[in-house]
């Protein structure tokens, strides 16, 4: 597990702040969270944005590892149920060899007791990837670690069914411009289906982004999907688990300190 780069060992504070908002994805097929996905925030609460047009190419490892760490640690406070999943997004050009660039995070879950088997590492199509063999790489690393892998975005980037095809990620999240008022557009519908088709024949998991509506969520359960994320169920809480009030199972814990 072992493995050296010079990122690795630069542990310089970044010049800014964040924190972590919590987004719930849900079975609708067993009726509870699956997981959450841990989203960046300001620390206030500000976009994405406010934090991430701060990151430069000088400070993108510091703060891959930090928003890493920070999310676990706040997972293991927050996470009460031993079956949930962590969602992480990374970025792929942050990382420089895998077995060593995971260790920071591998001791955060220890700290925690966080089960790091249920980490899920997302990466999205939508940063042009420098390097694509080396983001397999990171993805087969990530895969004999234990971990989940998910390509966010599907559909919306710039590799699509290619990038699919030579990374074979265990999730894939269709992008949410697809899903937006897919009720009414048989072109959108028939796009799903042949996505949905694809990673079964693959064995990969499909979930469904951005989900804001009743109608939508019709649509797409014909489809056969069955895990979720997005409004119509719960907006991200800042450092804490929204409630999900369509599962009857209303979770509100904030975190201490």
């Amino acid at each position: 597990m072992g493995g050296k780069c010079e990122g690795c060992r630069d542990d310089v504070p970044l010049p800014f702040e964040f924190k972590m908002a919590f987004q719930p994805i849900v079975d609708l097929n067993v009726g509870r969270v699956w997981g959450y996905e841990a989203l960046v925030r300001g620390p206030n609460g500000e976009s994405a944005w406010s934090v991430l047009s701060k990151v430069t190419a000088a400070t993108r490892y510091r703060f891959d590892q930090a928003a890493r760490v920070l999310a676990i640690e706040t997972a293991g406070a927050l996470f009460k149920q031993p079956h949930l999943r962590l969602s992480i997004n990374f970025m792929p050009n942050a990382v420089y060899e895998p077995a060593a660039c995971i260790q920071k995070s591998l001791a955060a879950a220890t700290r925690v007791n966080f089960p790091y088997r249920n980490l899920m590492f997302e990466f999205t199509e939508n940063e042009r990837m420098t390097d694509v063999a080396h983001v397999q790489k990171v993805v087969e690393a990530y895969k004999e670690f234990g971990f989940m892998t998910a390509l966010d975005d599907f559909g919306s980037g710039f590799a699509g069914l290619g990038l699919l095809a030579r990374l074979q990620p265990d999730l894939i999240k269709i992008d949410m411009e697809l899903l937006r008022d897919i009720h009414l557009s048989r072109a959108k519908q028939a796009i799903v289906a042949g996505i949905v088709g694809i990673a079964r024949e693959l064995e990969i998991t499909v979930l469904g982004e951005g989900v804001e509506s009743a109608e939508e969520l019709a649509l797409l359960r014909a489809a056969g999907i069955s895990l979720f994320q997005g409004y119509h169920f719960a907006k991200p809480a800042l450092m804490a688990l929204p409630e999900v009030p369509l599962l009857n199972a209303p979770i509100t814990v904030r975190a201490t300190g």
